[in-house]
C-alpha cells in the first residue's frame, strides 16, 4: 500500500510538472506568435495578458484535478463555484440582459441619437456587454463646465470622444432616444424686449422667422406615422410665440420644430435673422445690465483746488 501510495504521488508530481512545463511553453510560443502577427503594441500587450491569465487558470484547474483535491465533494465545489461566479459576474449578466432588452424592445439601434447613463451621443456600436457612442455636447443650460464627465462642447455638437456605457444602464436609468421614430425636437428662442419698445412688431418678426426655419411639415408626417403605432394625442407642431410680462421686460419665447441633428444650426440662423430685423426696425433687446455715464466737471482756473498750509 505504501509503495502504491508513493507511486501515485510520484505520478501526480510528474503530471504536475508536465502541466507547469506545458503552460510555460504555451505562454512562450503565444508571445512569439503575438509579436510576429500583431503590429499594434497596445493590442499585443493585452493579448499577452489574456494569454497568460487563461493559461494560468487552465493550469490551476488541471493541477487540481490531478491531485483530486476535492474528491467526494464535487457537488459542493460546483455549487460554491457557481454562486461565486454569479456574484462576481452580476454586472456582466446585467449587461447581457440589457442587450436582450435593447434588441427585443427596440430601445435603440446603431445610428440613433440617445442619452443613456448620463451620456448623450450617436450610437456607433452595440455589443452584448456595452454600447459605444460618439459623444455630443450638452445643450445650453444643461450641465456645468468643469464638472467631471461634463462635455465642454455646447449645442449638441460632437466632442470627439467615444464613450462606452454598460447595457445594464437600460434597466437602472432612463434611456432618451432622439431619433428612433420621431427625428425632430422642439426648440425655443427667448428674447427680452423693453416695455416701452414695439414688442408687437418684435413678436411679428420672431413668428415670421420661426415659421421660415420650422420643419413643421416633416414633423407632422412623422407624428402621423407614430400615431399608427402609439395611442398618442394630437401634437401642435406649428411655430408659436408666447409672451410673458416681467418686471423688467416683455419676454417673447418662440417655440418651433427642427430636425434633431440640425438644431444648433437652425437656432443660430434664427437668432441672426431676428436680430438683424430688430435692428432694422429700431427695436432693442433688453438687458439686465445698466449703462452708467460719468460726466467730468469742466476744468478751469476757478476749479483748481486750493492748498492750505499745514499746521
Amino acid at each position: 500500500m505504501l509503495l502504491l501510495a508513493l507511486s501515485e504521488t510520484g505520478t501526480r508530481a510528474i503530471a504536475t510538472g508536465a502541466i507547469v512545463a506545458a503552460a510555460i511553453v504555451v505562454v512562450a510560443v503565444g508571445r512569439v506568435i503575438i509579436a510576429r502577427r500583431v503590429d499594434d503594441r497596445f493590442t499585443a500587450y493585452h493579448g499577452r495578458k489574456v494569454l497568460r491569465n487563461l493559461t494560468l487558470i487552465v493550469a490551476v484547474v488541471a493541477i487540481t484535478l490531478t491531485w483530486q483535491a476535492f474528491a467526494g465533494r464535487g457537488g459542493l465545489v460546483i455549487g460554491l463555484a457557481t454562486a461565486g461566479v454569479a456574484f462576481a459576474m452580476q454586472e456582466v449578466i446585467g449587461a447581457v440582459a440589457g442587450w436582450f432588452n435593447i434588441v427585443s424592445g427596440r430601445v435603440f439601434r446603431v445610428g440613433d441619437r440617445i442619452a443613456m447613463g448620463g451620456v448623450e451621443g450617436d450610437v456607433i456600436d452595440i455589443s452584448p456587454l456595452r454600447t459605444k457612442m460618439m459623444e455630443i455636447g450638452a445643450a445650453a443650460g444643461e450641465g456645468a463646465e468643469g464638472e467631471p464627465g461634463t462635455p465642454w462642447v455646447r449645442g449638441r455638437q460632437y466632442t470627439g470622444r467615444i464613450v462606452t456605457v454598460s447595457n445594464k444602464a437600460t434597466f437602472t436609468q432612463p434611456v432618451y432616444n432622439y431619433s428612433a421614430v420621431f427625428e425632430y425636437i422642439w426648440e425655443e428662442l427667448m428674447l427680452p424686449i423693453p416695455h416701452d419698445a414695439d414688442w408687437r412688431e418684435a413678436e411679428r418678426i420672431l413668428l415670421e422667422e420661426a415659421q421660415r426655419i420650422s420643419a413643421s411639415a416633416g414633423a407632422r408626417e412623422a407624428i402621423d406615422r407614430m400615431a399608427r403605432h402609439y395611442p398618442m394625442p394630437r401634437q401642435e407642431v406649428e411655430p408659436r410665440v408666447f409672451l410673458h410680462a416681467t418686471d423688467d421686460w416683455m419676454e417673447l419665447r418662440a417655440r418651433f420644430v427642427v430636425p434633431v441633428r440640425t438644431a444648433r444650426t437652425k437656432k443660430s440662423d434664427l437668432t441672426r435673422a431676428v436680430k438683424e430685423r430688430l435692428d432694422e426696425a429700431g427695436i432693442e433687446v433688453a438687458s439686465s445690465t445698466e449703462d452708467v455715464t460719468v460726466r467730468m466737471a469742466p476744468q478751469g482756473p476757478d476749479s483748481r483746488p486750493t492748498s492750505r498750509p499745514s499746521t
